[in-house]
């Protein structure tokens, strides 16, 4: 008996991420899309109805929107896959980040409430978990975070800021989060393992989308006998195998005068560099990737998969 198409609805589909994923799945045949009319969008009955008829719903949702979609969700076989950061330290959900774990995967696939990561988290985690995992990184160590990101990863009113009317007179770059309290950081604080609140400067420059995102490290604060080898080592163990995850062989990384933030973008990967100057006892971490990819819409739809069985 041939297995029934499975019923995709995203709610939010016209926002920055529901469109990427929107783009990615509208012309696949073994999946069905259920779309509301534009002027049914907004309708509370309309959603509650796509929203219990679905296999799978893909939230693509303002925090507070989020919370009220799953409350509308009635029909227990419903799965739902959350893009907001509402459910991200929920412990009835699952963290939607594949790599992050052994066994995450498995996890996403068997699970019924799975929560996006953040673009910004995506990154930092991949960095940071590892190492904590492997006793180089103490979990109390004081973890500073800078991340640039394109002007996308501010949703809608960004994309317009940059590329609408007053295009011209767009800030280079914007520092954001000055009052240390982006809403990544418990996010990242809990998921990578640390007992401290990490540091976190967030910015977006004036290019549409890509992410570097940038962890320094001094050797004198870790554990006796950390090098930045080791440090690279403990990223390939838990990596390998990994086809989203790249990590930059240490004589590739070495020979980089720059990083671009950009250079992954339209790819679902992670790219990651361990860049030393050990004389100085200094390491930096860095990831690079697509905010719109990884760190969102690419990201759902590998979960998606998952949660599928693909």
């Amino acid at each position: 008996m041939r297995a029934m198409t499975p019923r995709i609805y995203i709610d939010g589909d016209q926002g920055t991420t529901g469109l990427q994923i929107l783009a990615r799945l509208q012309s696949r045949p073994d999946l069905q899309l259920i779309t509301l009319p534009t002027a049914r969008r907004k309708d509370p009955a309309a959603r509650a109805d796509a929203l219990n008829r679905c296999d799978v719903a893909i939230l693509c949702l303002p925090d507070a929107a989020a919370r009220e979609a799953v409350a509308m969700i009635e029909n227990p076989a419903v799965r739902v896959i959350d893009a907001s950061s509402a459910h991200r330290i929920d412990p009835g959900w699952t963290y939607g980040f594949a790599e992050m774990l052994p066994g995450q995967a498995e996890r996403i696939a068997q699970s019924q409430r799975v929560s996006n990561p953040g673009c910004y988290p995506t990154g930092a985690l991949a960095l940071l978990r590892p190492l904590v995992d492997a006793g180089l990184l103490p979990a109390d160590h004081p973890v500073s975070i800078h991340a640039v990101s394109g002007y996308s990863g501010q949703g809608r009113a960004g994309v317009e800021r940059h590329e609408g009317e007053q295009a011209a007179s767009a800030p280079a770059l914007q520092l954001y989060g000055l009052q240390l309290q982006h809403k990544h950081v418990p996010e990242i604080q809990q998921h990578a393992g640390l007992t401290q609140r990490p540091f976190s400067v967030p910015a977006y420059g004036h290019y549409r989308q890509g992410i570097v995102l940038s962890i320094p490290l001094h050797l004198r604060l870790l554990p006796t006998g950390t090098t930045a080898a080791r440090l690279h080592e403990a990223l390939a163990d838990r990596y390998a195998g990994q086809r989203h995850v790249e990590l930059l062989p240490p004589a590739a990384a070495a020979a980089l005068d720059t990083i671009d933030p950009q250079a992954l973008n339209g790819r679902d990967d992670l790219r990651l560099l361990v860049l030393a100057n050990e004389a100085q006892g200094q390491v930096l971490l860095v990831a690079v990737f697509d905010n719109l990819g990884k760190g969102a819409a690419g990201a759902a739809v590998q979960n998606l998969a998952l949660m599928l069985g693909g």
